[in-house]
């Protein structure tokens, strides 16, 4: 097997939601995509950690129990801070969405949400101030995740975004089966039934844009436990 990475320093992300489950789930995922995650529970602590070290990004929870995300996100920029702000809340309106871009933060993200589309924004968020230098590699294929590009034997192929960061996340982790529950958290986001054949679905569509006319299948099914990429 022949794998490439090429990577800068882990972009840090700063997490800071009172939800424990879903605050676990959401460092779960960034640390598998190589990020390197802090998480907190309440706004002072979050802003403590700010003061001490600046991450490169902030995941922010609207709802916090003790200073509110919007709170904290106007103190941060108060004091000059210009990290990346992404908001999280259950609060869909449009003036809470113009409160919340007007306290500071760059960006709002209504619960639930896709996996996929959090990192799609935190990834979009770092380029602006450290662009990503990253090649995957695994045998014939070789994915630029900064510029959602995707060679096989030097020929580009063309994949829908949910195509890309399922063949994304197998990358990764080439070698390792990866299992259904799996995909489905990574790529489409803890909202989707457990028993959707999404992810088979979208195996198949994977495998009909790189598998075709090889002999070897470079996505292999493990029976009873999922799916691993291989060269």
């Amino acid at each position: 097997m022949h794998i490439i990475r090429i990577t800068l320093e882990a972009s840090r992300i700063l997490i800071v939601e009172d939800e424990t489950a879903l605050a676990h789930l959401v460092e779960r995922v960034l640390r598998e995509e190589g990020y390197a995650t802090h998480t907190e529970f309440t706004g002072e602590n979050a802003l403590a950690v700010v003061m001490g070290s600046e991450p490169d990004c902030i995941v922010l929870d609207v709802g916090l129990p003790d200073i509110d995300g919007l709170k904290v996100c106007s103190l941060l920029r108060e004091r000059g801070f210009r990290t990346p702000i992404i908001m999280l809340t259950a609060r869909d309106t449009v003036p809470d969405r113009v409160r919340g871009l007007d306290s500071g933060a760059d960006d709002y993200l209504v619960k639930p949400f896709s996996f996929d589309e959090l990192l799609a924004r935190i990834r979009a968020h770092l380029r602006r101030t450290a662009p990503s230098q990253e090649l995957i590699t695994v045998g014939e294929v070789t994915i630029d995740p900064g510029a959602r590009t995707v060679l096989r034997d030097g020929m580009p192929i063309e994949l829908t975004d949910h195509e890309f960061r399922l063949l994304e996340i197998l990358m990764r982790h080439a070698g390792k089966v990866l299992s259904r529950q799996q995909l489905l958290d990574y790529v489409w986001g803890y909202g989707i039934e457990p028993n959707s054949n999404v992810v088979d679905l979208y195996i198949y569509y994977l495998r009909k844009k790189l598998d075709t006319d090889t002999a070897h299948r470079l996505i292999q099914t493990v029976r009873g436990a999922g799916y691993k990429i291989e060269a």
